[in-house]
């Protein structure tokens, strides 16, 4: 077990289960083949080189603490930081002012990285995914594992759109089965409901949630928490709409299947996706993803 840092002894730090350490493998294993590329794809062509970042938007402490073991291990901006071929620039995000001045002080020693406080879909708006057009040969590696439905739609929308960032999300299924999931979509609180549309881009969600064939009154008598008594069943299909929404509105030419991620009690807590315009990047994530995937 590594030692805990000074810094971790002084700070509570988030414990994850085994599937957030599966994610955050599945993110570093992407990153390091990413940075690989885009390396040799300059040095073997002699074309003229691409600028790439990596992106996270939700980054948290960067180290979390290992439910099964009590180990530290590093988060996703650290992972990012230790890859072999380096990209050209880290742009680490979060909204909380302790897990912001943590990351300061992970990083200080690093050359290049970019700190933002602040809420992401709004950093990343207008302050980061300008900064990697397609034409000025930018490109970004883009993860978003937001802890709720806190991410707005736009953002997604807009990094299909630029062509030049791949991104890889965390689909909050547990917030929307707690929050959102109700067969009348006026039962759902206000503020949830917003949320949800917000994330999804309109109130298609609702549809897709209950498709036709599918409605049921049985989550009309429900309130509260019982309503993630769902079945993965009724999950998958959410995810699979979602998928296509990446597709036909977001503008993502590769959507593999995403990855359920589940929990010790085999129930699924989020579906990790990924979606992009690179045909190699897309095999990659595939092949990736094939491990992990219950048969």
């Amino acid at each position: 077990m590594p030692p805990v840092s000074s810094a971790c002894s002084q700070e509570k730090l988030d414990e994850i289960g085994d599937w957030s350490v599966d994610k955050l493998t599945i993110l570093k294993t992407y990153a390091e083949q990413y940075s690989l590329v885009l390396q040799s794809q300059h040095l073997t062509t002699g074309e003229r080189r691409f600028r790439y970042g990596y992106i996270d938007g939700f980054a948290g402490a960067g180290e979390h603490v290992r439910k099964a073991t009590g180990e530290v291990v590093p988060g996703s901006p650290l992972n990012a930081l230790r890859t072999k071929y380096r990209f050209d620039e880290y742009h680490f995000v979060d909204i909380d002012p302790k897990r912001v001045s943590r990351l300061r002080r992970l990083s200080e020693q690093e050359q290049n990285v970019h700190i933002h406080e602040g809420d992401c879909s709004t950093v990343l708006l207008q302050d980061v995914l300008p900064r990697f057009r397609w034409d000025d040969f930018a490109r970004a590696l883009c993860f978003l594992d937001p802890y709720g439905m806190h991410l707005r739609w736009e953002v997604l929308k807009t990094a299909g759109a630029m062509k030049s960032i791949e991104v890889f999300l965390n689909f909050p299924i547990t917030d929307i089965n707690r929050n959102a999931k109700r067969s009348c979509i006026s039962a759902v609180e206000p503020e949830h409901r917003a949320r949800m549309t917000a994330f999804w881009g309109d109130e298609t969600w609702h549809t897709s949630m209950f498709p036709p064939s599918k409605q049921s009154t049985f989550f009309d008598a429900l309130g509260g928490d019982t309503a993630l008594e769902v079945d993965n069943a009724g999950n998958e299909g959410l995810a699979v709409a979602f998928q296509a929404r990446l597709k036909d509105v977001g503008g993502f030419k590769c959507v593999p299947k995403p990855v359920p991620m589940r929990n010790s009690k085999n129930a699924i807590v989020y579906y990790l996706f990924f979606a992009g315009n690179n045909e190699a990047g897309n095999r990659i994530a595939s092949y990736i993803f094939r491990k992990y995937r219950v048969p």
